[in-house]
């Protein structure tokens, strides 16, 4: 199968973040035992999902991951002028379908050349690791990586975690925390607002305190050029509360997004916060007994990437691209759990970031191809002794 034809059967799985996974995965393992390729999946605790990783060529140690996720974002509100599920070819050299670029476009590179890697003389192995639920805080990510370390008694090198970044390498990554928070307040007529607890009064002191939090980051100096914008952010995207402008309110919930630069800690950004949360239900107790601040996760932290500069990932990656002019992005990818693991680990895909997560996303037929030549020269390059 082309690079192509693997990408149209992988979009027509219309797998979303959270949802069960095994009809791709079980069509992905087919395709790659087909090849005479042993692999392994690693299920969920429910059995309703799961990764898989597998090893092509020999048992050394230096070995290359090329890793990817098989969930996508979803649909539904979106302006789609085509079945986002069906890949639709246009004149304009672009393949529409949700999940072209993010990231199915790179897991058909890598299957498109899984028949060249099994017939070449690795003399350096090449290991596939899918995974599930990246979309929704990067779930599967670390249970595969803990069974790969069990699995093959030699050690990976790198790891190339292919999104979309037009073939670019990507040394650095935020982190990312997703926090919910519910505020349980007093009820009662607006008049009486010294004698109650409001729900909304309180969450918008959370909402100043997250500000000010990302704000003294700053004045300590806490930036890093290299990223945009160059200091951690904190950043309330929902809040909800109240039924009546006379009506003080009992109940408000909101979410709070935390994106660390590498150098700064996100878990303890979190244990600030519920130490904040913890002081307003002290002070504010006496006049409401009831009153509650709930703080949880959303997911847990999803790891920042800090690859050193003088990484050998970089040059892998330059030669086999050409581009050695790596960047930093500030959304979140699993790169972080392959670094945290000890695996040189480096971002580098197919298409444009700008079509991820939006209506009509696509991937170019140029980059599809770029993409599987990528794949194609790493598989000659680990045919020398690199």
């Amino acid at each position: 199968m082309t690079t192509q034809e693997i990408l149209k059967k992988l979009v027509a799985f219309p797998v979303l973040g959270g949802e069960n996974n095994l009809e791709i995965i079980h069509w992905i393992k087919s395709y790659i035992e087909s090849f005479g390729v042993t692999t392994t999946l690693v299920p969920n605790e429910d059995n309703t999902k799961a990764s898989l990783h597998c090893r092509i060529g020999p048992s050394v140690d230096g070995g290359v991951i090329l890793s990817g996720h098989t969930d996508v974002v979803p649909v539904k509100g979106q302006p789609w002028e085509t079945n986002p599920f069906e890949l639709i070819e246009k004149e304009d050299g672009n393949l529409y379908a949700r999940g072209s670029c993010d990231m199915k476009g790179y897991l058909s590179c890598c299957l498109a050349t899984l028949p060249e890697m099994v017939k070449a003389d690795l003399k350096t192995p090449i290991y596939f690791a899918f995974t599930y639920d990246e979309e929704i805080g990067c779930l599967g990510v670390a249970s595969l990586i803990e069974d790969i370390k069990k699995t093959y008694s030699e050690t990976p090198k790198y790891a190339i975690i292919g999104e979309a970044s037009m073939l670019q390498p990507i040394i650095g990554q935020k982190s990312i925390h997703i926090i919910d928070i519910i505020v349980n307040g007093s009820q009662g007529h607006s008049s009486r607002i010294k004698q109650e607890v409001s729900a909304v009064h309180e969450a918008a002191k959370i909402v100043i305190w997250a500000e000010e939090k990302m704000n003294s980051l700053i004045d300590f100096g806490s930036t890093d050029e290299r990223f945009t914008p160059p200091h951690s952010s904190l950043h309330v995207g929902t809040i909800n509360g109240g039924i009546a402008p006379n009506i003080i309110a009992n109940k408000t919930t909101l979410s709070l997004d935390i994106r660390c630069l590498p150098q700064d800690s996100a878990e303890t950004i979190y244990e600030e916060l519920k130490n904040y949360c913890k002081q307003r239900e002290k002070e504010q107790q006496p006049v409401f007994s009831g009153f509650k601040i709930d703080v949880t996760e959303n997911h847990p932290i999803v790891h920042a990437l800090n690859t050193s500069e003088d990484s050998d990932a970089i040059d892998l990656i330059g030669r086999i691209t050409g581009n050695y002019n790596w960047t930093t992005v500030s959304y979140a990818s699993e790169a972080g759990y392959f670094s945290k693991a000890g695996y040189e680990s480096i971002i580098c895909g197919p298409g444009s970031i700008k079509q991820a997560h939006r209506a009509n996303e696509f991937i170019s037929k140029d980059q599809l191809q770029k993409g599987t030549e990528m794949i194609q020269s790493l598989v000659k390059l680990l045919e020398t002794t690199f």
